[in-house]
């Protein structure tokens, strides 16, 4: 892949880092500075659950962060875009859609239809 490509794909997985680690950054300051103390038990029900909510999104999130940190690291290594499977190297349209992911669109069909099998 040429060396502006792959510069732009760094730039798309550290922009898309920053982000979700503002998003855990406010999620936490507004968790620990939010002590309302609700009397009635259906507001302090549903600030629980909405607790609970941002907390599985922040988790979610944070997976995302890790697989964007192995991709950077690969981007290191030199072996961004190429299948981890077959080899082959990855369309820029798939890594345009999912910039973290680690197999080609053909390998990614075959696994998923393995999993839908058992």
């Amino acid at each position: 892949m040429e060396a502006e490509k792959i510069e732009y794909f760094r730039n798309v997985l550290i922009e898309e880092m920053k982000s979700l680690l503002g998003e855990a950054d406010k999620t936490v300051t507004e968790m620990t500075s939010d002590a309302a103390n609700f009397p009635d038990p259906t507001d302090r029900a549903t600030q629980e659950s909405d607790r609970n909510f941002e907390l599985r999104i922040r988790d979610r999130e944070r997976k995302l962060i890790n697989k964007i940190k192995d991709a950077l690291e690969r981007i290191d290594a030199g072996e961004f875009g190429i299948c981890e499977e077959c080899g082959e190297e990855i369309s820029e349209a798939r890594l345009k859609a999912r910039p973290v992911t680690t197999l080609c669109i053909n390998c990614k069909m075959e696994e998923e239809e393995k999993e839908r099998r058992q």
